[in-house]
């Protein structure tokens, strides 16, 4: 029995800011992703938005795709049309082709973490009592554990992001993702 591609009306997503303010990630909880990515080759409607330059980048990230538009200041506009092109292309899964090899070597990855956590970075955490530490690093995903005052703490999150993976990101641009564990 093969089991069919969700439709569009089902395909659960909802936006989330990106790395950079051009970007809006759109997380996928319950349906299947392509392989990871830089997207190659995308069903119509989200290849139109490509074409007709309102989107200059898609890429498959684990849980969600990243969508880069022409600039910031767009998503007010396109945004709906770009939420709808992405549920229609996760209906139909067999039409995308993605560029492998966009991750940075998690070797490098590895050394970036620790250099960051050794130096300002951690200097900040460690200033509120606590603690960022690496649990592992998998095909350009470096998944991390927070500690003593981070764990549970409202603003973790935003602590993790603006400082740490924005400077991750600065130094290895092909980053996947950075997740909590």
């Amino acid at each position: 029995m093969s089991l069919a591609a969700p439709t569009v009306d089902l395909i659960a997503l909802h936006p989330e800011p990106g790395a950079t303010p051009d970007e809006v990630r759109w997380v996928v909880p319950d349906a299947p992703l392509p392989a990871p990515g830089r997207a190659a080759e995308v069903p119509a409607e989200l290849g139109s938005l490509i074409a007709d330059g309102t989107l200059v980048e898609v890429q498959v990230l684990p849980g969600c795709i990243a969508t880069r538009a022409a600039s910031a200041g767009e998503w007010r506009r396109c945004g709906p049309r770009v939420r709808q092109a992405v549920a229609a292309a996760l209906a139909d899964p067999g039409r995308w082709r993605t560029e492998a090899g966009d991750a940075p070597d998690d070797r490098d990855l590895i050394e970036a973490v620790h250099r960051l956590l050794a130096g300002d970075v951690g200097d900040y955490v460690r200033s509120h009592g606590g603690a960022i530490e690496l649990v592992d690093v998998r095909d350009g995903v470096v998944g991390v554990r927070l500690r003593g005052a981070c764990h549970g703490c409202p603003a973790s999150a935003f602590t993790l992001r603006a400082r740490f993976e924005r400077r991750l990101r600065a130094e290895c641009p092909g980053l996947v993702a950075v997740e909590a564990r």
